[in-house]
């Protein structure tokens, strides 16, 4: 045995175990093309999940009666209301027990849902309507909101209460960030740290809600 070569081999096989593999990127759901960070996305309606898609596939998607309305594409837009903020009262009507959450609308269980970041993902749970229309009833954000692709993302602050009218997947990058970082019962100080750098460049890229805005 060539002890000298055997060596060499072996070290080189432990450096590459050593090594972390590089991520695998991701393919569209449709036609297995590589994606690039910040593809598109579609809900599936039937399994409420997203799905990774690329461009031309994504936009086959938009044709009217395309998949018979289970894959529906998620928009980029993400919007501010300056003259319609938030509440104390408004927040308590949602009662929502933490300072993070989104809602948004499924329309195959035609119900409101709230989902709230941590640890494990994001907790759900089904909100009121009359809760619904007691805080948000008069929100403009909330009557241009598209079903299962468009949710309100919130967060307060102290007295303050941050309202962005968001595509879906933003809101799960959010849950999926937090959860890599998140420790203890509140999040902890890194947790906290992501929250508010994500919140400030959702100001950066949001835009004021036009006065004809509809959903």
């Amino acid at each position: 045995m060539n002890t000298r070569r055997f060596s060499h081999a072996g070290t080189a096989l432990l450096h590459r175990l050593r090594e972390p593999a590089p991520p695998r990127p991701e393919r569209c759901a449709f036609c297995g093309l590589d994606l690039p960070p910040g593809h598109r996305h579609l809900v599936d309606t039937e399994e409420r999940a997203l799905t990774c898609t690329c461009t031309a596939c994504g936009l086959l998607f938009q044709q009217p009666g395309a998949s018979d309305g289970r894959y529906r594409s998620v928009p980029d837009r993400c919007l501010v209301d300056p003259d319609g903020r938030l509440d104390e009262q408004s927040w308590s009507a949602l009662g929502i027990p933490v300072g993070t959450a989104f809602l948004f609308r499924n329309a195959a269980l035609d119900r409101l849902l709230a989902c709230y970041p941590g640890p494990a993902g994001a907790t759900e749970s089904e909100l009121d309507e009359e809760a619904w229309q007691r805080a948000l009833g008069a929100s403009r954000l909330a009557a241009a909101l598209e079903p299962d692709v468009e949710a309100l993302l919130l967060r307060r602050d102290g007295r303050l209460v941050e309202c962005f009218l968001v595509p879906i997947d933003v809101c799960y990058e959010l849950v999926g960030r937090l959860r890599l970082c998140w420790h203890g019962f509140d999040g902890g100080a890194e947790a906290r740290a992501e929250l508010d750098a994500f919140f400030a460049r959702l100001a950066v890229r949001a835009r004021p809600l036009p006065a004809e805005v509809t959903a």
